[in-house]
């Protein structure tokens, strides 16, 4: 897999809504929303495209699998644990 995004992509500001006591309370702790933000969007998308990913190959991840069953692993006959 490629990078995930460029993290040297300049920002760009964007209009949220949240809701105002989970705002009160993380400006209260002066938590950082936008590297908040980044960190959890970071998070989302990695989870999103890993689940792409099987998705998209689980036709061979289920060939291979299959294969392993019916033949075993590359290698088995030199393994000593």
């Amino acid at each position: 897999m490629g990078e995930l995004y460029n993290a040297a992509a300049p920002k760009k500001a964007a209009n949220l809504s949240v809701n105002s006591d989970l705002l009160r309370k993380t400006r209260e702790l002066n938590i950082n929303l936008s590297a908040t933000l980044e960190r959890a969007l970071k998070e989302e998308l990695s989870k999103r495209e890993a689940e792409q990913w099987v998705e998209e190959n689980s036709a061979a991840i289920k060939s291979y699998n299959d294969f392993v069953e019916q033949h075993g692993c590359f290698g088995d006959e030199f393994r000593e644990f």
